[in-house]
């Protein structure tokens, strides 16, 4: 993979890194890279593109729109929807692929662009590069003469407006379970974002009384103090409407986070565990198995095991989970922050969608979400970073050694973690084990090491 994509497409500050010139190409490179892995034909490519709340939305939309007409793919926009939203639609309207412009939870001043092909994945790593190289290669063109098609007349690309698109989607959603929320009192934090509509429309469709908060549309509070990233602004309103349960989304609502009648925080393991255990209880979860990352808490692991089931575990990052998912054969999967992947409904994370399962879980067994949460223990769990000149941990014999006894102390029912920062000067360290001493005990023998051999202050 290359530099300009992450692992949720390209990022960075609105109008400073991610420009509208960038988009531009984007859309010219992505249309052409789209032409060429259709194997050209007489009809052109369509494209659907949504984006979430954020002001720089429009000004993106606007570059990447011209920049896939320009190299004549017809685009269909769907306005201000959840991420998710834009892989379901790139399906249902049959089109050749899907661009959501957002940048998650990130600030209100950072956007993104991230592609869907036409089943409603994520690009392959190898298309991304294709699209990299000719964005690349076009900084060294004039742009009239950028080594692309440039079609003129009837062939420029068409643009049309979906005015059903959040319609469709909450109709999807709809159709994924059985169950009424009748009788559910539910707090809905939107974040000022992408789901806005959506998340309170399908709830009420479903008979729960809905408390939407956070549900403005300017783009200016977008993941403010709110929203899955905020969780205590959604604890507050449980207990101050004595709602059963609170939902909160990030700024493109493909995560969630919930919140017990007691103001407790679930966090994404805690809903794929209660997810999980209905599912083996109806026969319903493939293999009785999902896929988590690294950093799901090891009381995920243990609850399904108890029950049957098992969890695969991936490196860290909802690519990897679809990754693991798409090759086991299963249909659960997700991050302890919330991103969770119900492949029989949806081709990537989708907190709306994983809202109302855990709420049709709710209704289904009449228990409330603190009864469900109990059945995943949480090990106790500690993370600490550490600042260092040196990231290069592993070549260090004090640092190996220390974490050697660490894992020595856990035995085989704790574990340690480390791992440098892709983006900081840290290396982060963190253990889990049933008892928190150990825990800390082990922790500090790491974090010790790395501060003595690798630390910026020693």
């Amino acid at each position: 993979m290359g530099e300009m994509f992450g692992t949720d497409g390209v990022r960075g500050v609105a109008n400073q890194d991610l420009t509208p010139e960038l988009a531009f190409q984007l859309g010219r490179a992505g249309a052409h890279a789209l032409a060429h892995q259709r194997g050209g034909g007489s009809t052109k490519a369509k494209v659907v593109i949504g984006r979430d709340t954020r002001v720089s939305g429009q000004m993106l939309e606007a570059a990447m729109v011209a920049g896939l007409t320009s190299a004549g793919a017809d685009v269909i926009r769907l306005g201000i929807v959840p991420t998710p939203a834009v892989a379901y639609l790139t399906r249902r309207l049959g089109a050749d692929a899907g661009v959501m412009i957002s940048a998650s939870h990130n600030p209100v001043p950072d956007n993104g662009i991230k592609f869907f092909t036409s089943d409603g994945f994520k690009l392959p790593d190898e298309v991304e590069d294709e699209i990299e190289s000719l964005v690349v290669a076009m900084a060294d063109r004039s742009p009239k003469s950028d080594g692309l098609p440039r079609p003129t007349g009837l062939a420029v690309g068409k643009v049309t407006d979906y005015a059903q698109a959040t319609e469709d989607y909450v109709k999807k959603l709809m159709g994924t379970v059985q169950e009424t929320l009748q009788g559910l009192r539910v707090v809905v934090d939107c974040a000022n974002g992408a789901a806005f509509r959506a998340a309170p429309k399908v709830l009420t469709r479903l008979g729960a009384e809905v408390v939407a908060i956070n549900t403005g549309s300017t783009g200016s509070d977008i993941n403010v103090e709110c929203g899955s990233t905020y969780p205590e602004v959604v604890q507050a309103a449980v207990r101050e409407h004595r709602a059963d349960v609170g939902i909160a989304h990030d700024g493109d609502a493909d995560r969630v986070i919930a919140v017990d009648e007691n103001g407790k925080i679930v966090n994404g393991d805690g809903i794929m565990a209660i997810c999980a255990l209905d599912m083996i209880d109806r026969g319903q979860l493939a293999k009785s198995t999902i896929a988590a990352t690294v950093y799901s808490n090891l009381g995920l692991k243990a609850a399904l095991e108890a029950e049957g089931g098992s969890v695969v575990v991936t490196k860290n990052g909802d690519r990897y989970v679809l990754e693991a998912m798409r090759e086991h054969g299963l249909d659960l999967g997700g991050e302890q922050s919330g991103h969770i992947i119900f492949l029989r409904h949806n081709t990537t994370g989708d907190g709306i969608l994983t809202a109302i399962q855990l709420l049709a879980v709710m209704s289904r067994t009449g228990q409330p979400l603190s009864a469900l949460a109990e059945k995943m223990r949480p090990f106790p769990q500690v993370l600490q970073n550490v600042k260092v000149t040196d990231k290069a941990w592993e070549t260090k014999p004090a640092v190996q050694a220390a974490l050697a006894e660490a894992e020595a102390k856990l035995g085989s029912s704790g574990r340690i973690f480390v791992r440098a920062s892709g983006t900081e000067p840290l290396i982060r360290v963190m253990g889990e084990a049933p008892d928190s001493q150990v825990v800390d005990q082990a922790v500090a023998l790491v974090v010790n090491a790395v501060r003595d051999e690798l630390g910026a202050e020693r």
